[in-house]
């Protein structure tokens, strides 16, 4: 594989102490050895993967999926649990810009029907995933931001939206007391335990007939006669059609397509012990929202029903046991600083893990260009619950040869190139730098 950060990244340095390893035990999937032969071969076995072979399996399509270490070890085994509206970093004043107003406003349908997708499926499959919050809270971390997040909120409630605005003088009451100006609530998406989720899905997907291998890294892909083979560590896999589902723990080299494309990026989250009641109360954060701040480089947050509080921020820009001891400093330091009442308050767990950017901005969800039969959905920007089991429910019907049902933009059906190719990550702290200026 080649990939861009150093191996330190792609190991189990990042991801010890993950919450979520803590609340449900990962299946055992087999490993793939010997030759098989599917329908489609999926690679990566996230929120995108999982459910383009659930989906997949349910129209009668074999489906053998290949996930390169263990169930939910990368991204949707680690991240926050917010399922929401998201997945590109454009505001809609320049996607429309970029795109035509057209795509725009099926980008933005797309968002919102990611979210009722995954509603969807928990209710279907009988997933508890430890649902909460109604929608999602943004919190401005100055007066300025505040004044920009009324001016959105008027904005909104013109169009026929229902949210909800609070200035600074109302927070306390709702629950949401911290160092913010103003709230701007959208009643669209909720918070969720994404490990539970995630395995719930690869039980359905398993039900319906797909199968799923674990510790079977994709080291090439060929195009053989009548479709790809794909090897692996003990065995070779032939398929007529291949999905690529590995977001920010993509390779340069599967296919070689994706070279220069992607940029992985790290978030880090914690999570504290139980929190009592008398502790809710002396900060005054005692909402079920999940929330974030106006900052480019934000930080998102939520008390969960265990009464545990996640707090995450984006990750370090190097890779390394110091790199990885320094951001979870700098996390605990600004979670004392939004949340000063709760300094005593011992942080139990924490970790970090990749996240994926494309160069414009927005997700690559298609077929890969040059090579019949493949496809790819990847670069979620941070949210990837959502729009990756959107993402793969889309690729299911595009490799079936179908138009897909649910919106599907051509904003999302493009995805060029970063400059620089493998050395691209040197863009990352002058972007780092300007947004923290700007924030």
């Amino acid at each position: 594989m080649r990939r861009i950060f150093s191996g330190y990244a792609y190991g189990p340095g990042p991801r010890s102490n993950c919450w979520w390893d803590e609340t449900i035990p990962a299946p055992d999937w087999p490993v793939l050895k010997g030759e098989a032969v599917t329908d489609v071969a999926i690679i990566g076995g996230g929120f995108t993967g999982v459910s383009a072979a659930l989906h997949l399996t349910g129209s009668g399509v074999s489906v053998a999926l290949l996930e390169a270490e263990t169930p939910g070890w990368g991204a949707s085994g680690r991240n926050g649990g917010f399922c929401c509206l998201g997945g590109s970093k454009l505001s809609g004043t320049a996607m429309r810009r970029l795109f035509g107003s057209s795509a725009a406003d099926v980008y933005e349908a797309s968002e919102e029907a990611a979210v009722h997708l995954v509603q969807e499926l928990l209710s279907s499959h009988g997933i508890a995933a430890d649902t909460h919050s109604r929608g999602e809270t943004q919190l401005a971390h100055s007066e300025k931001a505040a004044r920009r997040l009324s001016a959105q909120a008027e904005e909104l409630q013109r169009a026929g939206e229902e949210v909800e605005f609070l200035a600074r003088r109302q927070l306390a009451d709702h629950g949401l007391n911290g160092s913010f100006h103003a709230a701007l609530t959208t009643p669209v998406g909720f918070a969720l335990n994404p490990r539970k989720y995630l395995f719930g899905l690869a039980a359905a997907a398993g039900k319906a007939g797909a199968k799923l291998f674990q510790n079977s890294p994709a080291l090439s892909i060929k195009q053989a006669a009548g479709g790809y083979e794909i090897e692996t560590k003990k065995g070779i896999l032939r398929a007529s059609k291949v999905v690529i589902a590995t977001n920010g723990y993509s390779s340069e080299d599967l296919p070689e397509w994706l070279a220069g494309r992607y940029m992985p990026a790290q978030s880090t989250v914690m999570v504290t012990r139980p929190l009592t009641e008398a502790e809710l109360q002396k900060q005054g954060w005692f909402s079920q929202q999940m929330a974030y701040d106006t900052r480019h480089l934000l930080h998102y947050f939520r008390l969960m029903p265990d009464r545990r509080f996640l707090f995450g921020m984006r990750g370090g820009l190097l890779a390394s046991p110091r790199a990885e001891a320094g951001i979870r400093h700098k996390l605990r330091q600004d979670f004392e600083a939004m949340f000063p009442e709760w300094r005593n308050v011992e942080t139990t767990h924490c970790w970090s893990g990749m996240v994926c950017l494309s160069r414009n901005l927005v997700p690559f969800i298609g077929p890969v260009p040059e090579s019949p039969g493949m496809f790819a959905g990847l670069c979620y920007h941070g949210n990837g619950v959502a729009m990756g089991s959107y993402a793969g429910r889309i690729l299911s019907d595009l490799v079936q040869g179908c138009r897909p049902e649910l919106p599907y933009s051509p904003a999302v059906q493009k995805m060029p190139r970063f400059p620089f190719g493998r050395a691209r990550r040197v863009l990352m702290p002058p972007a780092y730098a300007v947004l923290g200026l700007m924030d």
